[in-house]
């Protein structure tokens, strides 16, 4: 089993969207017995909150669910429990590698920044659309990046591309 998660500040908007998008693709390649995504937040402001009307709104235009997500707080244990945790921006992975040292069991988890899966990507952070108001452009990253990520994934598990 893998076990992937999405990092953003408040874990309302790009966290919550990486995590729908991905769980589609991993549903869609029948990978979702083998994969397991959740999302978090930085910060503790929503936690019990759906997702942003803004990322409610555009994942049901994509017809990808977002049911049973619920923002909550990065925690300490979910540095040991995951094997890809992958920020959405440079601050975000700078807060879990402080937390990382804080484990200081010598096991460092696999931190990401979710553009780091697209090398031709010229941005390293995805920017926040609860500032900036693009959702549109912030899935288009998302989608890229997961599709990428998946392909990442499948290899781990020696598995065949679809």
């Amino acid at each position: 089993m893998i076990r992937v998660l999405f990092v953003c500040l408040g874990n309302i908007c790009r966290s919550p969207m990486a995590e729908a998008v991905l769980r589609h693709k991993v549903r869609e390649a029948g990978l979702d017995d083998r994969i397991v995504i959740d999302s978090a937040g930085t910060g503790d402001w929503h936690i019990g909150k759906s997702p942003h009307e803004g990322t409610r709104r555009l994942l049901d235009e994509k017809r990808i669910s977002w049911e049973g997500i619920k923002a909550r707080q990065v925690a300490k244990e979910d540095l040991r429990k995951f094997d890809y945790i992958v920020a959405m921006d440079n601050s975000n992975l700078g807060n879990l590698q402080s937390m990382a040292r804080e484990l200081g069991n010598g096991s460092a988890p696999k931190l990401y920044r979710l553009l780091d899966f697209v090398p031709a990507q010229q941005l390293e952070n995805v920017p926040d659309p609860y500032y900036t108001g693009n959702f549109e452009e912030v899935y288009d990253m998302v989608d890229e990046s997961c599709d990428a990520m998946l392909a990442k994934i499948m290899g781990d598990l020696a598995l065949p591309e679809k």
